[in-house]
């Protein structure tokens, strides 16, 4: 595999696990041409789908593929592939031979395990690995199915389907009003508590202030009278000039003051 298409896969299934609960190990429902085109192109399916899902896995196959490959025993080399195909888990189906004596359709099989009550959703979080085109057509309406197939020997994985995506957009647009609400909430929480403890601390040091003084006999400090700025002023009394003595009329002389008489 490729580093960059790796690269790719890692990206995706992140993606996957963040937004729709997908965990390791990783199950993967496989059907009966995955099987088959495994054994052909001589490729150990467990370790590339190990690498692709970037993750522990747990291959699965239904009922119903098993049955798909019995039904082709007179193929060459179906032998082998079938004792390959019993190692992997298998995933009960419900469609019994007593019920159904031929199997379901790949397509009806494997989407009435995906999603049995047509809810829309894939509750147990498959993986599905399949050659047919009509159900991977299908399994991207329902959101967060991650898609695998084989193409000339490659396993490839599908984007993201547009209906996970949107369901993915959705998701993170709750998160961010959800996180702007918290935030705001604990933003208020945060300024009523500290207008709380300011009042507190306030009125905690004025008692402590009163106490001091009542016990030490000090008066409390008068207040400081406002100055009058409206109130208009004398002039000041240095930058003043002193009136000036008049003069008498012409050729009269100042009187001298007469001497004390003795008594």
């Amino acid at each position: 595999m490729r580093g960059k298409r790796s690269k790719q896969y890692r990206k995706l299934m992140e993606q996957y696990g963040m937004h729709f609960g997908f965990r390791e190990p990783y199950q993967v429902i496989v059907d009966a041409e995955v099987v088959k085109d495994c054994k052909k192109f001589k490729m150990d399916m467990v370790s590339l789908l190990k690498k692709t899902l970037h993750g522990e896995v747990k291959p699965l196959l239904t009922q119903c593929s098993i049955r798909h490959l019995y039904a082709s025993k007179s193929e060459p080399g179906m032998d082998q592939t079938i004792e390959k195909a019993k190692e992997i888990e298998r995933r009960f189906c419900g469609h019994h031979p007593q019920d159904h004596p031929d199997p379901l359709s790949t397509r009806d099989c494997i989407h009435s395990v995906v999603d049995g009550k047509d809810t829309g959703r894939n509750k147990h979080r498959y993986i599905v690995a399949t050659q047919d085109h009509e159900l991977r057509r299908e399994l991207r309406e329902i959101p967060g199915v991650p898609l695998i197939y084989i193409n000339r020997g490659v396993m490839i994985m599908e984007p993201m389907a547009s209906s996970s995506a949107s369901e993915k957009a959705r998701g993170e647009r709750g998160k961010f009003k959800a996180e702007l609400k918290t935030t705001g909430k604990r933003k208020r929480q945060e300024d009523e508590e500290e207008e709380t403890k300011e009042g507190e601390e306030a009125k905690d040091g004025g008692e402590a202030k009163e106490a001091v003084g009542k016990a030490g006999g000090e008066e409390q400090p008068k207040k400081k009278k406002k100055k009058n700025y409206g109130k208009a002023k004398g002039p000041n009394p240095l930058s003043v000039k002193k009136k000036k003595k008049k003069p008498g009329p012409p050729g009269q002389k100042p009187k001298k003051a007469e001497p004390a008489v003795a008594a």
